[in-house]
């Protein structure tokens, strides 16, 4: 295969899993704790080896067709390897720049943060993003150690360590059945830690039974279970429109919601920057600690895997056939989204949240839509404003100062 042929067709960008799915933490809701269940047989340690992490870093720099590249690193908790891994990384990132600007970004919860570690991200420049769903009620309700501890305490001693060292960070939240009454309480609480910039996420998941009680069903599974734990849609809206509310009266280019500003990016006609809510889906690919990649974080399951490192380019399994097919399931919509004043805001969302059916017994949708159609139907005269503000190059935190009524 000529790999050139790929080259130019969107941006390449790979959420590497140092040790897959290994946590030192056991939150109930979390969709990769058991990924470890793909591995268990096969005799491997659960860590990226020094030789993966160099063929993967010269492929990955090589492949890129822009002078930015981004390195994406995931768990589990990928804090568990030890800072040497990670300064050997950016040691093989200088190696195989030949001029390129690479950055790096890390998902963590936190609990194993020091100050060794955040005078190294700090020293290097890394984004850190910082899992935590709130106050401590709301995130030590499913956010607990494998021992049933609370670790809300430590992840705010690893927020205030990064605080000390002045490592930018992101917080991210996920929006379960408990937390999602209560948006702001959450929203005024992140801003009081100093979080500028939040992405709150919906946990939406099925189960299956199997021996054990259950585990995660894959997308197209039919004879699955909501867990307890998934948020409703109608949650879901309602804590979209009255953060909304919260955010557009003050807060418009002071703190950054993420799903806010994807929202304005689909109005104005731009690529939004997170790819529930854009066009197409495979953004990025997901390699795991040995290799394997997959369509998506969210899809880490075998019918799903592209091929492994060692034995394919990165070139070949992110723009080769299968993931195109990947790429083109956001386009597979009933026909009530395919009427939808909305669909050029939300695309159908996440296409694994699609086992709900229409009011006409249609299946493939969103089982978030009525709560994304409240949101967006809440929040339009605002979007409007701010998007002809855009068009005349004026500011869009000029909302706060017009008289809109939804």
């Amino acid at each position: 295969m000529n790999d050139t042929l790929f080259f130019g067709c969107k941006p390449l960008y790979v959420m590497a899993k140092p040790v897959g799915a290994r946590c030192n933490l056991s939150c109930e809701y979390c969709y990769y704790l058991e990924k470890v269940n793909l591995y268990a047989d096969k005799g491997e340690n659960g860590v990226m080896s020094n030789e993966l992490l160099e063929h993967f870093t010269r492929e990955y720099i090589e492949s890129q067709t822009l002078p930015d590249v981004l390195f994406q690193w995931h768990g589990g908790e990928p804090l568990m390897r030890p800072i040497s891994f990670y300064k050997r990384a950016m040691e093989l990132q200088r190696k195989y720049a030949h001029g390129r600007r690479i950055s790096n970004v890390l998902q963590t919860n936190g609990t194993l943060l020091n100050d060794e570690w955040c005078r190294f991200f700090r020293d290097n420049g890394w984004l850190i993003g910082i899992s935590i769903d709130g106050p401590q009620e709301f995130h030590d309700e499913f956010r607990r150690f494998r021992g049933g501890q609370p670790s809300w305490h430590k992840v705010m001693r690893g927020i205030n360590l990064l605080n000390k060292w002045h490592v930018e960070w992101n917080a991210m939240a996920v929006i379960n059945d408990f937390n999602a009454d209560y948006p702001l309480d959450l929203y005024n609480f992140f801003k009081e830690i100093g979080a500028h910039y939040i992405q709150f996420t919906p946990i939406v998941e099925r189960l299956t039974a199997n021996g054990c009680g259950g585990h995660l069903a894959t997308p197209s599974a039919t004879n699955a279970t909501l867990a307890d734990f998934s948020v409703s849609p109608e949650q879901w809206g309602q804590f979209l429109c009255d953060l909304f509310d919260e955010w557009v009266r003050e807060d418009v280019g002071k703190y950054f919601v993420q799903l806010f500003d994807a929202t304005l990016a689909n109005w104005v006609g731009q690529e939004p920057g997170v790819c529930s809510t854009a066009a197409q889906c495979g953004q990025s690919v997901c390699m795991e600690h040995n290799g394997d990649v997959y369509s998506c974080d969210h899809f880490v399951f075998p019918e799903y895997k592209l091929g492994n490192i060692r034995n394919s380019t990165l070139i070949e399994m992110a723009y080769g056939d299968k993931q195109k097919l990947f790429d083109n399931m956001k386009g597979n919509l009933p026909g009530q989204c395919r009427k939808c004043e909305w669909l050029f805001a939300c695309h159908g969302e996440c296409p694994k949240n699609r086992f709900a059916t229409t009011a006409d017994g249609e299946s493939g949708l969103n089982y978030l839509c009525e709560g994304y159609r409240k949101f967006f139907k809440h929040v339009a005269p605002y979007m409007d404003f701010m998007k002809n503000e855009i068009d005349n190059r004026r500011s869009p935190a000029n909302v706060m100062k017009a008289d809109i009524k939804s």
